[in-house]
């Protein structure tokens, strides 16, 4: 049940940054509804779809669904000025929602026969492929080809994970290591900005 609403909680949160940036781009509302639905399910309806796992989850859950359009109501009713947020609030609780998408998209890929490897990527396709998608269709380069940790904190929380497992940890346990592993990565990151090295090629 935990899982659950922090997967809801995380819905949100992942909503919402598709929603500031339709409101950013000046969409209309059916806009800022398609940017918040694809950053919020779009990773997990890929990952449902390349293991096989259909209806997707959104289907046979519309609780997905009626979260992400009160997000859209609410935020286009009370989210006039941005700036008046806290800074923080908005990149710790994506933190938190992609620690958990992580973890779910792991263990959904186990129960369907896939291997450790496989789940990890899963994991990351879960957690990072609706923002993909997001940017993409806002014309933007996505956070995770840039040099910011976020997918690589997907891929060492999907690792200690599967780990976790191959250890003998219960399957709580061991998401809630993966959970922990992604979510202090990625916190790491926002406190101290952390980032990768860029790839650049010189142009003579």
């Amino acid at each position: 049940m935990l899982i659950y609403t922090l997967d809801m909680f995380g819905t949100a949160v992942f909503a919402i940054s598709g929603i500031l940036l339709a409101g950013r781009l000046r969409m209309d509302p059916f806009g800022v509804v398609v940017l918040a639905c694809v950053t919020a399910i779009g990773g997990g309806t890929i990952r449902d779809m390349a293991l096989g796992a259909t209806p997707v989850f959104w289907i046979t859950d519309t609780n997905y669904l009626w979260v992400i359009f009160a997000t859209c109501l609410l935020a286009m009713l009370a989210i006039q000025n941005p700036r008046k947020m806290p800074w923080y609030f908005l990149p710790v609780a994506d933190a938190i929602g992609l620690a958990v998408f992580v973890a779910i998209g792991v263990e959904k890929a186990l129960r369907f026969g896939a291997s450790p490897m496989v789940a990890v990527i899963m994991g990351v396709i879960t957690g990072c492929g609706g923002g993909v998608i997001r940017d993409v269709l806002a014309r933007e380069v996505p956070m995770v080809l840039r040099t910011e940790v976020y997918a690589t904190a997907c891929i060492l929380g999907g690792i200690v994970h599967t780990v976790g497992l191959h250890f003998g940890l219960e399957t709580a346990a061991a998401s809630l290591c993966g959970i922990a592993t992604t979510l202090s990565i990625r916190l790491a990151a926002i406190r101290w900005h952390l980032s990768l090295p860029t790839f650049s090629l010189r142009h003579n």
